[in-house]
Parts: structure tokens; C-alpha cells; sequence
């Protein structure tokens, strides 16, 4: 296993991050949409409780293992999951890099999305009003969180960010192609696993050397087999009501049948040299691109540790990848 593997940088940034970052999604408790909010009111937009006490214990075995980049945003647990973090990194901030995201508007009171809002004023808001929850004097990488922005919109987006830059409240953002000449930018944050591959976005990233910052890399447990068409989950977990989007799921948590189908077809491939499901997931996602760095949620120190152990397989063969490849029609 190459050195390089194993000491990924964030992108043109120089700042070295490692194969695997945590995400923080899951730990920020339930929250929902609210009047404003794209989805309908009350759509459940979290994976339900946490406990705070067990999460914070979980971030900080990251920390143990080796794992460098955290990702999160002021969206999830409407501040909640930011706070939890901040709790988890004390005494190991120079250790570690941050990453969260700013554009959802939210009522913290009653944990509900309200709507979005990208201007200088709200993003500078955004920005302090994370660094506070957070109990950190920088953000390592800021990404927008509400997907493409017009030309002039992302002109005027990626000017603030320069700012904020500048004053030394952020160190570099996450960005669209349409940020690719300014140099703060670092990397792209998107959804890639297995069955959802992200050709374009990859592209762009190896073009301007980005770090491609890996969303979904296990699609939100699927491919950790856990789930059967027959499994049930809590009402205020996002995968008991899916969007469009989140079709490894059906309505009341159950696995997508034809999804099933399709991972047990691929399954003596992901777990080769004795991996689990969610280490071969992982190790596909290495072998797509020397940019990726998937950033897989977590609630427990299983997880965690499942995940971390991943790194000792290293990526996917190519001749692996390719018949992956042709088993799923690519």
C-alpha cells in the first residue's frame, strides 16, 4: 500500500487529511422541514436520537484511530451536531481538521429547515454562528450546502469566503467548478458510493486538484448489509420517509428489494481479503479516484473502528473495479 494512500491531502491545499474522514450527520439528532423547506412540512431529515454522551465517546476514538478530517454542517440537528463535535474535538483541535457548511436557514428551537439563503450578511452570520458551537477560533473548510449557484451568485459567494479567508475565520472553502481559479478553493464535496458513481464531479476534481470530499460513501447504511427489505425504522429517521433522491430505502426503513438484489451481486467482490460489506464499500471508493475521501457517518465506536480498519485493505483492485463494473452495466 503506497504512502500516498495513506497520506491523502486536502486537495491543493497541502493539508493532509488521510483516506477517511467522519461524518456528522447521524449524530445531530432528529430534526425536520420546516415552512420554506424544499421537502414537505415535517419531513423527518435526521437518523433520529442520539446520544450525545455515546457520539461524543465515538468522535473521540476517531481521534484515537488516526482520523483527521470531521465534516459536518449548522444544518444538522439545526446546530446540534456542530455543538456535539465541538464537545468531542477539546483538547485535540490542532490535530484535526473541520469541515461544515453554511446556506440552510433554520429555526434552532423547533429543529426545523426553513429555507436557504447564500448572501454576504447571512454567510458571514452563519460562519461566527458555527465557530461558537463549534468552540474553535477557524473553520479548515467551508462548503455551501445547497448545491449550484448562478454565475454571479457564486461570484459574489466565493468573494465572501475570500474575505473570511483573509480575516482568518476559515482556511479554505469547498466549492463548485465555478470557484476553480480562486486559489482559497480545495475541494468539492458530493454523493458517490458503489451503485451511484459521480464520473463528471471526479473529473473536475483531478483537473484542479481538488479533494473530492465523498458524501454517502456507505448510502446511508445500505451498503453495510444491515438493512433487509423487512427491517423497520424510527419515525424521525430521514430513511423511514425517503426522498426521491434516497431510493436505496422504502417507505418505514425497509431495503430497497431490487437494491438488495443488486449488493448481493456485488458482494463476494466488496468483502475479498476478508473485508466486511461497509470496508469493501469503502476500499471502492479509494480505488475511484486518489482525490476521494470518503467521509462515512458514524454513531458508535464499532463503526468507527470498522471503518478505520478499512485502511489496512487499501483500495480495490482495478480488475475488481472493472468487474464491479460490469456486473452493475456501467
Amino acid at each position: 500500500m503506497s504512502d500516498d494512500f495513506r497520506a491523502r491531502r486536502l486537495g491543493r491545499s497541502g493539508l493532509v487529511c488521510g483516506p477517511l474522514g467522519v461524518g456528522t450527520w447521524a449524530i445531530g439528532g432528529p430534526f425536520f422541514s420546516g415552512a420554506g423547506c424544499r421537502y414537505p412540512l415535517g419531513t423527518p431529515l435526521g437518523y433520529g436520537k442520539a446520544d450525545d454522551r455515546v457520539s461524543i465517546q465515538t468522535l473521540r476514538r476517531a481521534i484515537d484511530l488516526g482520523v483527521a478530517l470531521f465534516d459536518t454542517a449548522d444544518a444538522y440537528g439545526t446546530g446540534h451536531g456542530e455543538r456535539v463535535l465541538g464537545e468531542a474535538l477539546k483538547g485535540a483541535r490542532a490535530r484535526v481538521l473541520i469541515s461544515t457548511k453554511f446556506g440552510n436557514t433554520y429555526d434552532e428551537e423547533r429543529r426545523e429547515l426553513t429555507g436557504t439563503d447564500a448572501s454576504p450578511d447571512y454567510i458571514r452570520r452563519a460562519c461566527q454562528a458555527s465557530l461558537k458551537r463549534l468552540q474553535t477560533d477557524w473553520i479548515d473548510l467551508y462548503h455551501l450546502h445547497i448545491g449550484e449557484l448562478l454565475p454571479d451568485q457564486a461570484a459574489i459567494v466565493a468573494d465572501t469566503l475570500d474575505g473570511l479567508c483573509r480575516e482568518g475565520l476559515i482556511r479554505h472553502y469547498g466549492c463548485a467548478a465555478a470557484f476553480a481559479d480562486r486559489p482559497n478553493a480545495t475541494a468539492v464535496q458530493f454523493d458517490m458510493n458503489v451503485f451511484e458513481d459521480a464520473p463528471a464531479i471526479v473529473g473536475v476534481c483531478e483537473a484542479h486538484d481538488f479533494a473530492g470530499i465523498v458524501r454517502l460513501p456507505l448510502a446511508m447504511g445500505f451498503l453495510t448489509g444491515k438493512y433487509s427489505p423487512a427491517s423497520q425504522l424510527p419515525a424521525d429517521d430521514i430513511r423511514s420517509r425517503p426522498p426521491a433522491w434516497l431510493r436505496y430505502f422504502r417507505d418505514g426503513g425497509g431495503a430497497s428489494p431490487e437494491w438488495s438484489s443488486t449488493l448481493d451481486g456485488v458482494r463476494e467482490i466488496l468483502t475479498s481479503k476478508g473485508r466486511t460489506l461497509a470496508q469493501g464499500a469503502l476500499a471502492w471508493i479509494w480505488a475511484r479516484s486518489s482525490c476521494a475521501v470518503p467521509i462515512p457517518g458514524v454513531r458508535t465506536v464499532h463503526q468507527v473502528e470498522e471503518n478505520v480498519g478499512a485502511v489496512e485493505f487499501g483500495p480495490l483492485t482495478s480488475v475488481q473495479m472493472a468487474e464491479i463494473a460490469g456486473l452493475l452495466g456501467r
